[in-house]
């Protein structure tokens, strides 16, 4: 008797879960519209933001990642990958988790690719995973809106944030990140 891996079930499940906030898929210009408007939150929360930007290779944004979960839980979102401040392509951002949790949320993520390196490797990957692929530096932001200085110079940073402000003890690891076709 074949039996389905645990993992691809509790994705199943997770995504069962998601699916239902995330049922139709957002146009290009939907997409563009919400990147924009998350760049400018992200410029407005995060003080050196804007420099960091300017030094990235590249930006992937997704204005809004819908999480929900009842013991398991899922994740989804789309968004944009910038390159010089034009869109490049589109991706989708996926995860599934296990443990004490309930409630759903919903959340905007940044990532820097620092290096041109960093972003070949995302850009050639088909379907890159956070810590399996490429390990995200999640930015710790002081009071005045600035990031660590090491943090900095970290090939990719990543930021999470939601309409409340940037939020903390949030992780990248196990998101799978793939481009998608509009």
């Amino acid at each position: 008797m074949y039996r389905r891996p645990i993992h691809l079930m509790i994705l199943m499940i997770s995504l069962a879960l998601v699916a239902p906030l995330t049922a139709d898929a957002a146009s290009k210009a939907e997409i563009d519209a919400k990147v924009k408007a998350t760049v400018s939150v992200f410029y407005e929360q995060v003080k050196s933001g804007k420099e960091l930007a300017r030094k990235a290779e590249g930006m992937l944004i997704f204005p809004e990642v819908y999480k929900a979960g009842i013991g398991i839980g899922g994740e989804y979102g789309e968004g944009a990958l910038l390159i010089k401040g034009k869109t490049a392509d589109y991706y989708s951002t996926a995860a599934a988790s296990i443990g004490f949790q309930l409630g759903a949320q919903i959340k905007s993520q940044v990532i820097l690719f620092m290096t041109r390196k960093a972003l070949k490797e995302f850009r050639n990957s088909d379907g890159w995973k956070a810590g399996a692929d490429g390990s995200i530096a999640v930015a710790s932001i002081g009071a005045d809106g600035s990031i660590d200085t090491d943090t900095a110079k970290e090939p990719i940073i990543g930021f999470i944030f939601s309409n409340k402000g940037l939020m903390y003890n949030l992780t990248f690891e196990g998101a799978k990140m793939s481009k998608i076709k509009k």
